[in-house]
């Protein structure tokens, strides 16, 4: 597992996925200062990476959860992944929206979910994890059986660990924060003084900066 989550994280610098800028931190939708910026979206423009992280969800879902019925992908970065894998799968996808939408049936869920049916979910990123719940929560309140969540990239924070442990959801990610700054650190990208920097975010995002 270790090893397959090194290789993903190796792709995911390759193409420029994932920023790390600890002298000029990034400014998250939360508000919070960040020395990292994951857009797993660069992912798609690159079909032999893409085909590279399908492949890894399926063998995953494969060995982790082979009584699947359902694939649902999170809107909008794990729409395009999902569909990709239940196509791998043979399996139908549905997709979960972040907000009900302002018209018509107002669905969170999108596609057909048919009562007690085993869903498992994609998700591209996960940071605190609780976007990734919500969408969890939605396709139960739905009717379906959420098997587990599987994402391209965790950030691993401790809240996020303990969101999950909460919720009772298994989150199996291709790779993690870790996996990512010891390879960068291998590979001259980043120094020592600036890999505590950057693990002490990882400890406490929210008031990292102030």
């Amino acid at each position: 597992m270790e090893s397959m989550q090194i290789e993903v994280a190796r792709r995911l610098l390759q193409i420029n996925t994932i920023k790390i800028q600890p002298s000029s931190p990034f400014t998250w939708a939360s508000g919070w200062k960040a020395p990292i910026y994951c857009d797993n979206r660069k992912i798609l423009s690159y079909p032999e990476i893409r085909t590279f992280i399908c492949s890894q969800f399926v063998k995953i879902i494969k060995e982790k959860y082979p009584e699947a019925d359902v694939i649902a992908g999170v809107a909008t970065g794990a729409i395009a992944h999902g569909v990709l894998v239940a196509e791998k799968l043979g399996l139908p996808f549905i997709y979960v929206r972040s907000k009900p939408k302002g018209h018509g049936l107002e669905n969170l869920v999108e596609g057909d979910l048919k009562p007690g049916q085993k869903v498992v979910i994609i998700e591209d990123l996960v940071s605190t994890g609780t976007s990734s719940l919500k969408a969890a929560e939605a396709v139960d309140n739905f009717g379906g059986d959420v098997l587990g969540m599987v994402a391209i990239f965790t950030y691993n924070f401790p809240l996020a660990k303990e969101n999950f442990k909460t919720a009772g959801i298994e989150l199996t990610a291709l790779s993690r924060y870790q996996n990512l700054i010891d390879l960068a650190l291998k590979d001259g990208e980043i120094t020592e003084s600036e890999v505590k920097n950057l693990n002490s975010w990882r400890e406490d995002p929210a008031n990292w900066g102030k």
